[in-house]
C-alpha cells in the first residue's frame, strides 16, 4: 500500500528537517483520531498490523537520494543522508481496538522520526478500510469524473496542486489520478505533494509545514508567542524558501495578530486549512494592507477540503486582490464514483511533546477556525483560549 519511503507528503521531510536541525532531542507521541468513529473488528486489526509491519521494509534508495539531492535542495543532504539509514520501527506502532470497537493508534518517538509515520499510517488505514467494507473502485468512472474537475480547472485558470495521499482511495487509483493530471492538466496542476508521485511523474513537489510546527512550538515555549517563534525557526532553517505559512493552528485571527513585518515581507503566502475562505482570505488582505504590503504579491493556498465548484467560486472571489491556488486531496483521490461512498474522515496529529527527555511532556492542541478541526485536551483549550484572548 505503501509504494516507497518517499510515498509521503513533501512536508513531512521538511518538517522532519526542521526538528533535525534544531530540536533533535524533542519527542513527541502522534495519536490517531477518526472524526467519523467507524466500528472495526478483530480481522481488520490483525490486517492493519501486518500492513503497517511492511513499513520496515521501506528505505531510500540511491535513485531516490539521487533525485531529493537534486530537486528538494532546501532540505540539507546531511538530513537525507540520514533519511537513507532510517527504517520504520513497527513495534513502536500501538495500534488496538477500544471497547466500542473504535480504532486507535499512537506512535512515540524522537520528532524527526515519528512525524514521518503520520502520513503512511493514515493512508493504510484508508485503504485498509475501503477493502474492509467491500469497496471496489472502477478506475475508468473515477477518471471520468477527475476530467470534469480538470475541465473546471483548465477552464477557469484555477491553479491547484494534490493533496490527496493521507486519505487515498488506494495508491493504484492515486498512481492512475496523478497520471491523469500529468496528461491532461499540466499547465494549471502546478503538482503534487506525493515526493514519490513528483519523482515519478516529473512534477513538483510541494508543501510547507503542517499544524504540529506550530504545536510543538506552544507545547515547549507557551501558546501566546507559539505562532511568531515557529515561524522564525523555519526561517531560520529555510532562509526563505518554503515560504507558506499556515495560519490556523490556533485561529487565524491569533496567527495574524502575532505577524511581524518582517515575517509578512518574507513569506510568498499563507495556507488557509479551516474556515470561510472569503472571511479568512480579506482578514489576510487587511493584515497585509496594515503593513503596507501589495497583497497582489502574495498568494493564499486554499486547502480546506476544497471541490473544484468551490474553489472556482472562491477564485472569482479574489481574482484581482491577491494571487491564488489551491491544495486539494480528498476530492481528487478519494472519489472513486462509487454510490453512498464517503471517504475515510482520519487525521493524526501530534498530541504530545518535550524538549528532551529531561523534560516533562506537555500537551498540545490545536484550534481551527472550523468547531469540526479542534483536537486535544478541554483543560488546554480553556489555557489556550485565555492566552490567545479566543
Amino acid at each position: 500500500m505503501i509504494l516507497s519511503i518517499l510515498d509521503t507528503d513533501l512536508y513531512k521531510f521538511s518538517t522532519s528537517n526542521a526538528y533535525f536541525q534544531l530540536y533533535p532531542l524533542a519527542e513527541g507521541t502522534f495519536k490517531f483520531n477518526d472524526r467519523a468513529a467507524e466500528v472495526y473488528d478483530e480481522s481488520f486489526l490483525k490486517d492493519l498490523k501486518a500492513e503497517l509491519a511492511k513499513l520496515s521494509e521501506l528505505s531510500l534508495s540511491d535513485a531516490e537520494f539521487d533525485y531529493v539531492t537534486t530537486h528538494v535542495r532546501y532540505i540539507s543532504r546531511n538530513y537525507w543522508e540520514w533519511l537513507q539509514g532510517f527504517r520504520f520501527e513497527a513495534d513502536k506502532i500501538n495500534a488496538w481496538l477500544d471497547e466500542a470497537g473504535h480504532l486507535q493508534i499512537e506512535v512515540t518517538d524522537f520528532l524527526y522520526k515519528v512525524t514521518l509515520y503520520e502520513v503512511p499510517v493514515l493512508a493504510i488505514v484508508a485503504e485498509l478500510r475501503n477493502r474492509f467494507k467491500g469497496m471496489v473502485v472502477d478506475t475508468e468512472k473515477a477518471l471520468g469524473l477527475l476530467d470534469a474537475k480538470i475541465e473546471i480547472a483548465n477552464a477557469n485558470a484555477l491553479l491547484f496542486s494534490e493533496f490527496g495521499t493521507r486519505r487515498r482511495f488506494s495508491s493504484d487509483l492515486h498512481e492512475a489520478i496523478i497520471a491523469r493530471l500529468k496528461e491532461k492538466c499540466p499547465k494549471f496542476c502546478a503538482g503534487t505533494s506525493n515526493v514519490y508521485f513528483a519523482m515519478k511523474y516529473g512534477m513538483t513537489p510541494i508543501g510547507t509545514f503542517p499544524h504540529e510546527w506550530v504545536m510543538f512550538h506552544s507545547g515547549v515555549f507557551g501558546y501566546k508567542r507559539a505562532n511568531y517563534l515557529s515561524l522564525e525557526d523555519w526561517i531560520k532553517v529555510y532562509d526563505g524558501a518554503l515560504g507558506t505559512a499556515l495560519v490556523d493552528t490556533f485561529t487565524t485571527k491569533s496567527f495574524l495578530r502575532t505577524l511581524t513585518m518582517k515575517q509578512a515581507k518574507l513569506l510568498d503566502g499563507f495556507r488557509q486549512d479551516s474556515g470561510d475562505e472569503k472571511v479568512v482570505g480579506d482578514s489576510i488582505i487587511a493584515r497585509l494592507e496594515e503593513f503596507g504590503i501589495d497583497p497582489r504579491n502574495k498568494i493564499i493556498v486554499f486547502s480546506n477540503a476544497l471541490t473544484f465548484p468551490r474553489f472556482k467560486e472562491v477564485a472569482e472571489y479574489f481574482r484581482g486582490r491577491i494571487k491564488f491556488s489551491a491544495g486539494i486531496g480528498t476530492n481528487i483521490t478519494c472519489d472513486p464514483g462509487i454510490p453512498d461512498y464517503k471517504p475515510a474522515n482520519i487525521v493524526m496529529k501530534l498530541s504530545r511533546c518535550r524538549m528532551s527527555g529531561k523534560d516533562p511532556w506537555e500537551k498540545v492542541i490545536k484550534i481551527s477556525d472550523d468547531l469540526g478541526k479542534h483536537m486535544g485536551d478541554d483543560r488546554e483549550f480553556d489555557i489556550a483560549a485565555y492566552e490567545l484572548h479566543l
